[in-house]
C-alpha cells in the first residue's frame, strides 16, 4: 500500500494554534433496574490541533464507551465535549468515527461506502468523490474503487472505513481499536499508509487501543487508562521521528516506551 501526494487539506483537519479538542470529566453510568455502576470516568483529555493521542487500556476498562460518548452513540452521564472552547453536542459532523469492525454495507462498493458519510453530511458530491479517490490512493486501493467489501484484500475493509471517516474532512478523528483483527503483515502495511496520510492531512486524532506497540507507534502522546471504571492514570509524550516503522532501528525505542506502560500495569497487578 503506497501513498500518493496531493492529499486535500481542509480547515477542519489542519493543525492551528487556536484549535483545541477537549473532554472534561466525561463519564457513563450504567443502570440495570435499581442498581448502577460507573462504566468509565471521569475522564479528562485535551488535544491540540493536529495532535495524535493514543489511549491505552486493558480489556473492559471503558475505552469503547469513551469513544461512543464522544461520537454521540452512548449517552454522556456527566461531563462535556468541547472544540475550541465551545461545547458541542454529539452526534455532529465535526467527528470522523472508526469502530472495531469496519461495518461496510455489503451491497455498496468501496466508493459508495465511503460516500455514505458525505451523503449524510450533505457535502458536495463531486468534491467528496474526488477526496474519496485521493484517500483510496493513499492506501493503494485505487483499483478497488468499484469492488464490494468481500472483494477487498486483507486490510482493505479497515482502510475503506478510515476513508469513510475522513471523507467529510472532520475536525477530529476518533478511533476504537480499528486494527485489532489484522494479521501482522496487513497491520504493518496499513499502519504505514495511515501514518503518512495523517502526517499530510494533519487531522486531530484520538485512538483507543489495547495494543501497546500500536499506541506508541502512532501517538504523539500516550494516555494510560486504568481498569474499569476507566480513568486516566498518566500521560507521556513520544519523542520519536515520523514516519515510524516496526523495523530493527525503531523497535528497541518503541519497546522502551511500552515498558513504561507495563510498569504502570504491573503496579496495579494487571501484568505479572
Amino acid at each position: 500500500m503506497m501513498p500518493t501526494t496531493g492529499m486535500m487539506r481542509g480547515t477542519g483537519s489542519m493543525a492551528s494554534a487556536n484549535f483545541e479538542f477537549r473532554i472534561e470529566n466525561l463519564s457513563h453510568v450504567r443502570r440495570v433496574g435499581r442498581t448502577s455502576d460507573v462504566a468509565v470516568g471521569p475522564v479528562s483529555l485535551e488535544l491540540k490541533g493536529g495532535e495524535f493521542l493514543s489511549v491505552i487500556g486493558p480489556a473492559a476498562c471503558g475505552k469503547t464507551a469513551l469513544v461512543k460518548m464522544i461520537a454521540g452513540i452512548l449517552q454522556i452521564s456527566e461531563g462535556k465535549v468541547c472544540i475550541s472552547g465551545a461545547e458541542i453536542y454529539p452526534p455532529c459532523r465535526d467527528f470522523g468515527l472508526v469502530l472495531k469492525r469496519p461495518a461496510l454495507l455489503p451491497w455498496r462498493t468501496s466508493m459508495r461506502n465511503i460516500l455514505l458519510q458525505a451523503e449524510m453530511c450533505g457535502t458536495d458530491p463531486g468534491e467528496s468523490r474526488d477526496r474519496a479517490r485521493r484517500l483510496l490512493a493513499w492506501f493503494g486501493l485505487s483499483k478497488f474503487e468499484h469492488s464490494l467489501p468481500h472483494e477487498l484484500p486483507r486490510g482493505g475493509a479497515e482502510a475503506v472505513a478510515i476513508c469513510r471517516a475522513l471523507v467529510h474532512n472532520p475536525a477530529v478523528l476518533v478511533m476504537d481499536e480499528p486494527f485489532g483483527s489484522l494479521d501482522p503483515l496487513a497491520l504493518e502495511l496499513i499502519l504505514d499508509a495511515f501514518q503518512r496520510l495523517r502526517m499530510e492531512a494533519g487531522t486531530t486524532t484520538l485512538l483507543c487501543t489495547g495494543n501497546m506497540q500500536e499506541a506508541v507507534l502512532l501517538g504523539d502522546r500516550v494516555a494510560v487508562m486504568s481498569p474499569q471504571p476507566g480513568r486516566i492514570l498518566h500521560t507521556f509524550s513520544i519523542d520519536l521521528p515520523r514516519p515510524r516503522r516496526l523495523d530493527k532501528s525503531m523497535t528497541p525505542q518503541i519497546a522502551e516506551y511500552c515498558n513504561r506502560i507495563r510498569t504502570s500495569y504491573r503496579a496495579l497487578g494487571i501484568l505479572p
